[in-house]
């Protein structure tokens, strides 16, 4: 092709049709860098991450015709596959046709009745594509429309020879013959305008956070389970707490090494049998003497750790639980428990039993990039062939996924029983895994040759690579946004709120082509009305509260958009500043928010009222200031947070940390925010960090189980006689109780 000098030069910056180009596929062509500067991707960033959307292009002229393929793309079906639109809101719908087509649309809703759409003025010019005139008519989508999943039906056919071909107001009337009507159809979710908050919640709410892997008992396994699950907020929900709020239960690896973040799944839509509390499966009560002395013999194995401090070793846990649940399961199931099962795995559909083949090829075969090439397409005859060897195996995954769901769904029924408001609420991984069972089982749905970060800022200068596949706009489109419904309609199947994690995502994404530097990438914008929407949707059918996790680089048009949804967003005490740096007031906080003193990425309160957080990013290199200018802006930090509190009248002279940490939290509860949160770890003194964003190796993330102050392991038993965490409770209570 002509003109390929000018894309050799990787740094070049990008013609202006490369940038209409990518601007009319959503690839954002200027950004604000952490410098406050115009910033813009390359010319060979723009190429990449358009070849990432299915758009190759090597010269001038063939960004010519893709400009024109773009343009003209709407007008080539007669309905997009998927509208989605807000409940109480009229809308309309456009339909393309051949000019002077007679066309006739109606609304099919799920419970089978039927609609017909007025037509309303289009003025909308004609235009030719493929050699055919073509025009644009279109109908009236009603503010009565019910919330849900509906269909849209046209039917498209011919006006009569001697017509004029008229189009939009003037489009000729419905067709009397059928013989040459052509139907197109296309998904219809109405979605709710605005999330309202259950009536349960009242006015607003408090509860408790923590990383339930951490949480564990004397009869855990050496990490937090659905059994300490169930205890912890039986007992907190006793305590006035309205939730409960826990880290992603998303699948890992089902063999080691499995991967230790919960926010790195090989799928966030099946959850991590980790998690599953052997003894608590209904067929342990018939196992004879023997195969019961298998399934303790197992729990032996790892008991022990559970009075450990030292780091969580999933590997081993996993082994151990792995052993016990093959007992079980072999055991078999009376005729009306395997009829549970079997029901259940026909609700799931081909996403579980995708899953399940996938996870029993990895036990067979080792991790997905060690596979036959055979084997990489699942859709494949050999993958069949493997699918009708390894029945049992999938059997047997499939249901883990079973027995998991009915013990978080009674952890929910516990959490509700003990008065919560919500129950527990989940949180969902921004991502999934590029080796997992997502992108093997749906690869269609992933851009390929990108991956997902975070442009440099200030603590990350050279910017993040998350390792994680984007999400395919077009796609989701295509799909009426399958990947996304399910995954949010099975999470919140026993949750009474959820927590998403980088909200943003839905709006937009930082695509780092491969090969390149996490600095080269560019944002691709995602249809948020339609992500959103189908999330609230979800939401509502669920009965459940959702908050975007919405710290750091989030426009304020975006936190707007959110609150205008329902949406709440989070606040972080340590982050929310005035312009002078100033603690921001507690009435100055936003209403809509889940408001906490602390987050998982920052060291518990008692470590950072002991500058831990500093100490540690010395002690791993992470810094990128001088150590004690870190110190000096850390302690004029925490000098000003400690004016704000004298100020309020919350803390006298010579506090202990105890009277620090609860007026920090009385500082929260004194907020107008909806949802208040107290990290568990706050309540027991604990100071070790979950999570040091930045590290892999270097740090143990994601492993650091529950203790006090003194390095000794903190159990749920013992949590009701924890005088410093029930004290910490009752300062939230009471002052929640006072704000009234």
């Amino acid at each position: 092709p002509t003109h390929m000098n000018e894309f050799n030069d990787d740094l070049l910056p990008a013609s202006e049709s490369l940038k209409q180009l990518a601007e009319a596929y959503g690839v954002s062509t200027e950004y604000w860098d952490y410098h406050g500067n115009l910033a813009s991707p390359s010319s060979a960033t723009l190429r990449a991450v358009l070849a990432a959307l299915g758009v190759s292009i090597n010269s001038e002229e063939e960004i010519g015709r893709a400009l024109r393929e773009v343009e003209d793309a709407p007008w080539r079906q007669a309905l997009a596959p998927t509208v989605v639109t807000r409940g109480g809101v009229e809308s309309t719908v456009p339909v393309y046709v051949p000019d002077g087509a007679k066309v006739r649309v109606r609304v099919e809703l799920e419970n089978g009745d039927v609609r017909e759409l007025t037509q309303t003025e289009d003025w909308t010019v004609p235009r030719e594509v493929d050699g055919v005139k073509r025009g644009r008519a279109s109908f009236i989508l009603g503010a009565d429309l019910p919330l849900g999943w509906h269909r849209i039906i046209a039917e498209v056919s011919p006006g009569s020879t001697d017509q004029a071909a008229p189009q939009g107001a003037h489009a000729a009337p419905p067709a009397d013959s059928e013989a040459e009507t052509i139907t197109v159809t296309s998904a219809l979710a109405v979605t709710p305008n605005h999330l309202n908050l259950p009536e349960s919640l009242g006015d607003r709410g408090w509860g408790v956070m923590t990383q339930l892997y951490s949480t564990r008992s004397r009869g855990s396994w050496g990490t937090g389970d659905t059994d300490d699950l169930t205890e912890l907020a039986a007992f907190l929900g006793d305590q006035g707490a309205d939730f409960l709020l826990i880290n992603p239960l998303h699948a890992a690896e089902p063999v080691a090494p499995m991967t230790h973040s919960p926010y790195l799944p090989v799928t966030r839509r099946f959850v991590n049998p980790l998690y599953i509390r052997p003894e608590n499966i209904p067929e342990v009560a018939r196992l004879s003497g023997p195969k019961r002395s298998l399934v303790q013999w197992a729990f032996e194995e790892v008991k022990d750790s559970d009075l450990s401090a030292e780091p969580i070793d999933r590997d081993a846990v996993w082994k151990a639980k792995r052993e016990a649940l093959e007992v079980i399961f072999a055991a078999g199931r009376s005729y009306s428990r395997q009829r549970d099962f079997e029901r259940f795995r026909a609700e799931q559909g081909e996403g579980l039993e995708r899953f399940a083949l996938w996870s029993a090829l990895v036990e067979k075969h080792g991790p997905l990039d060690t596979w036959p090439a055979t084997l990489r397409e699942a859709d494949s005859a050999y993958v069949a062939n493997e699918a009708h060897q390894l029945a049992e195996r999938i059997d047997f995954f499939a249901w883990l996924q079973w027995i998991v769901d009915e013990q978080l769904a009674r952890a929910q029924a516990e959490a509700l029983a003990s008065g919560m408001a919500l129950g527990i609420m989940d949180d969902l991984a921004v991502g999934v895994h590029s080796q997992g069972a997502d992108v093997w089982s749906n690869p269609e749905a992933f851009a390929s040759g990108v991956t997902v970060g975070a442009p440099p800022d200030m603590y990350n200068q050279q910017g993040q690579n998350w390792s994680q596949p984007p999400w395919n706009p077009e796609y989701l489109a295509r799909s009426a946004y399958a990947p996304l419904r399910d995954m949010v309609r099975t999470v919140l199947r026993h949750a009474g709120a959820l927590r998403v994690d980088h909200i943003i995502g839905l709006f937009r994404l930082w695509w780092i082509p491969e090969g390149m530097g996490a600095d080269h990438g560019a944002y691709v914008r995602y249809d948020h009305e339609a992500m959103l929407g189908v999330v609230l949707l979800e939401a509502h059918r669920a009965g459940a509260v959702v908050i975007g996790e919405d710290l750091g680089t989030v426009e304020p048009w975006a936190r707007d958009y959110l609150a205008s949804r329902g949406v709440l967003g989070t606040s972080v005490l340590w982050f929310e500043k005035q312009h002078d740096g100033w603690p921001l007031q507690p009435q100055d906080y936003r209403r809509l928010a889940l408001s906490t003193v602390n987050t998982h990425d920052l060291p518990p309160t008692a470590g950072y009222l002991a500058d831990e957080h500093v100490d540690l990013r010395e002690r791993l290199g992470l810094l990128t200031e001088p150590v004690e200018q870190v110190r000096t802006e850390a302690r004029i930090e925490r000098d000003r947070m400690t004016s704000r509190l004298r100020e309020h009248g919350l803390l006298g002279d010579a506090p202990t940390e105890r009277q620090v940490v609860e007026a920090l939290h009385r500082y929260v509860v004194r907020t107008p925010s909806v949802l208040v949160g107290v990290a568990l770890v706050d309540g027991v003194g604990e100071r070790r960090a979950q999570n040091q964003p930045g590290t892999d190796q270097e740090y143990p993330n994601w492993r650091i189980p529950l203790a006090d102050g003194a390095g000794e392991v903190v159990l749920v038993d013992d949590l009701p006689e924890n005088a410093r965490l029930g004290s910490l409770l009752s300062v939230v209570r009471d002052e929640m109780a006072s704000q009234d």
